[in-house]
């Protein structure tokens, strides 16, 4: 029989935790504020459920569900259109030297499906296994790997579309 988690394993796990749980929350809106949001809404919704949770071993994958869906909601609830004015634009468009290394990648991630850029951000950004991963979005093992090798080949393709267009 597996022993039962108390309120403060729970809690302990959280704040050791908190880096990787806001990267992610961060990863869907990219946004600081919105992102610690998500990531408070989600610590009250564990601690709340926590009685629910037998399994010590599960936490991580339990928590970062949580997270991942939270943030889905979050976007479902927030989205919002941007309207910027063309002489905003012009002062923020592409500048001779590039601050922002990766944006490329960030841009090819934004195009693919939720569920794509989910499985591509838990596997390279919070190094988490398959099996880990099919455990957080509650869905078989061969379905995750076969959806992760997808997403990478559309990734690619955005990829390689955004290097022609430079």
């Amino acid at each position: 029989m597996k022993p039962k988690i108390n309120q403060n394993i729970v809690e302990n796990f959280l704040i050791e935790n908190r880096e990787a749980y806001y990267r992610l929350a961060y990863s869907y809106v990219h946004n600081k504020d919105d992102a610690l949001d998500i990531v408070q809404d989600a610590i009250c919704k564990a601690l709340g459920s926590s009685k629910s949770l037998n399994d010590p071993t599960a936490i991580k994958s339990w928590f970062y569900r949580i997270v991942v869906n939270t943030s889905l909601d979050f976007i479902r609830k927030n989205k919002r259109l941007v309207y910027v004015e063309d002489e905003d634009l012009e002062v923020l468009g592409p500048s001779k030297s590039d601050q922002y290394v990766d944006f490329d990648l960030q841009q090819a991630l934004e195009k693919l499906p939720t569920m794509s850029k989910t499985i591509i951000t838990l596997r390279f950004f919070e190094d988490m296994t398959f099996e880990e991963i099919a455990q957080i979005l509650d869905q078989n093992i061969n379905t995750v790997k076969t959806r992760f090798y997808t997403s990478i080949r559309k990734l690619r393709i955005e990829l390689d579309d955004i290097a022609e267009f430079h």
